[in-house]
């Protein structure tokens, strides 16, 4: 797995705004495995995304994507900053399936399809 954890600065004022972009059409997206926005409750106008997708390359073909190029358009005048970035390998967790069980998984949906 391939992950993403980062901390986004809105505009004063735009947080909402700026979740509300980002969070518009998220679903769908081909080898995202969890992706959440959360509001910091420290500092009224940062974000915190974390994502968690299949494969590194299924992250960078989501940015090719229609309704994420606009919501990249659309969010980008309301983002003050980029504060701190990280890439993660996940193993694991509430909601997210390890190597093995997708492994079985596409075994399955081969003898299946």
């Amino acid at each position: 797995m391939y992950g993403l954890i980062g901390k986004m600065t809105a505009k004063p004022g735009q947080r909402d705004a700026l979740a509300e972009v980002l969070l518009d059409g998220v679903s769908g997206m081909p080898g995202c495995l969890s992706y959440v926005v959360a509001l910091d409750p420290t500092n009224a106008d940062a974000l915190w995304i974390t994502e968690v997708w299949d494969t590194k390359e299924s992250h960078e073909a989501s940015l090719l994507l229609p309704a994420v190029k606009d919501a990249i358009a659309r969010g980008m005048p309301l983002i003050a900053g980029m504060d701190t970035s990280t890439i993660t390998e996940p193993v694991g967790g509430h909601g997210l399936t390890s190597a093995a069980e997708r492994e079985e998984r596409r075994a399955e949906q081969t003898i299946i399809g």
